[in-house]
């Protein structure tokens, strides 16, 4: 395999990439059968826990009928009649295969319906690998630009050159600043698009008012205001995060949660936004969309979700007694740690010596306070201890973890600070 992963980002996983052999609930083991309490949850997708036996039932039973049919089949209505019945707005759906495809399909929307080409994106937010993904993602400090006018910087070699200047870039939760950008190219918009919560950076929620300044600002330019929900879409709850901050976005992006750990996708929103779609003016395609494999899976997550209501209440509960006991556990070993988010999901900020208290609000201002060799460095002594998160420092909490997973993570966490405080070497 080239570089040894299937997916750029598993190389970064410390000491090295893990391999693993099965998972139940909120554990998994890896090939030398050491077993972990798992908070990274296949990014995010496994809000269910690890092979919940529903699903595989689910699965199982349409593996018998056949995988593939590159037609249609009921399971598409059912999946399609559940999303508008959870989500605010969702007059009509369309599947892919992953949240990525979602995105690009929804920009190439946005454009045909507006005739525009500029989009607005925020440092930052995620929204997927490619090579409209990812401009303006996470540039270091010494390529922002400035401040009023942040870089249009992909981080990979090998895109389109021209594709960086089809999109703006704005500094996050900073209303008086996204207002001057985008008088700055009035008429000029086609779409604007966010994670309504900060979940790839830092798990920051947005300011009061920030998404209604977004809602006002499409509506006056025109212009089409599209929600990457592959995070937080049921995560959140049933009508995910915009729901929990009552946005009103034209279209939403929705996947991991959506499959449960297979590759399923979709973008959905108001009728009026999918026309060139429907005429036939947009092109959209792909050989495994909607396949009933990953639809009978997503129904029964879809399912799952709706009878949730109070289960993913818990969840975010959980999540909060979670990131307690992590902060008073580090300030017994006089570690910084500040984890921030609604509970679900959230993030284990490290800040720096020297840097102010408080919540961290931007991609800036993440950068220049978390310290994130150190929290490298716990994240290994946290591993080592069977606590499994993320290498960029999220957590996820799923519908199959307990308390009683929390007082164990808790208990091996105390023992992973203990070890981090007398190994941690700062800089020189």
């Amino acid at each position: 395999m080239a570089g040894g992963v299937n997916s750029g980002i598993r190389a970064a996983e410390l000491p090295v990439p893990l391999y693993f052999t099965h998972g139940q609930g909120s554990r998994l083991w890896d090939v030398d059968g050491n077993e972990f309490i798992d908070y990274q949850l296949g990014q995010g997708a496994l809000l269910y826990g690890h092979a919940p036996i529903g699903m595989a039932d689910a699965v199982s039973t349409q593996s018998r009928l056949g995988f593939h049919f590159a037609s249609q089949s009921e399971l598409e209505i059912k999946v399609a009649e559940q999303l508008r019945a959870m989500i605010p707005r969702a007059e009509l759906v369309r599947l892919t295969c992953s949240a990525t495809e979602a995105v690009m399909a929804s920009f190439r929307l946005a454009r045909a319906l507006t005739g525009r080409r500029l989009i607005l994106r925020f440092e930052g937010h995620y929204h997927g690998w490619s090579d409209e993904g990812l401009v303006g993602y996470g540039p270091s400090p010494e390529a922002w630009g400035p401040e009023h006018e942040p870089a249009r910087l992909h981080p990979s070699a090998g895109i389109i050159r021209e594709v960086p200047e089809q999109f703006v870039v704005a500094r996050w939760n900073d209303a008086e600043h996204l207002r001057q950008v985008i008088d700055r190219h009035r008429g000029e918009w086609a779409a604007m698009v966010c994670e309504p919560c900060l979940c790839n950076t830092g798990c920051i929620e947005p300011d009061p008012g920030l998404l209604d300044t977004l809602r006002e600002l499409c509506d006056r330019e025109q212009a089409v205001f599209i929600a990457d929900e592959t995070i937080t879409g049921f995560r959140f709850g049933s009508a995910g995060a915009c729901g929990v901050y009552h946005a009103s976005p034209d279209l939403i992006i929705l996947g991991k949660a959506l499959g449960g750990g297979v590759p399923l996708a979709a973008f959905v929103g108001q009728a009026s936004v999918f026309e060139p779609l429907v005429t036939g003016k947009v092109i959209h395609a792909g050989t495994l969309n909607a396949n009933p494999l990953c639809l009978a899976a997503g129904n029964w997550c879809l399912e799952t979700v709706a009878q949730s209501s109070d289960a993913l209440t818990r969840l975010h509960h959980m999540g909060q007694r979670l990131m307690r006991g992590l902060r008073e556990i580090a300030e017994v070993h006089s570690i910084r740690l500040r984890p921030q988010g609604p509970g679900g999901v959230f993030h284990a900020t490290l800040l720096r010596p020297g840097v102010n208290e408080g919540p961290v609000r931007s991609h800036r201002d993440y950068v220049q306070r978390h310290d994130a060799r150190r929290w490298a460095h716990l994240r290994r002594c946290l591993l080592e201890h069977g606590v499994r998160s993320i290498e960029r420092g999220i957590w996820f909490l799923s519908l199959a973890h307990t308390e009683d997973d929390v007082a164990e993570t808790l208990r091996r966490a105390s023992l992973a600070m203990a070890h981090h405080a007398s190994t941690w070497q700062p800089a020189a």
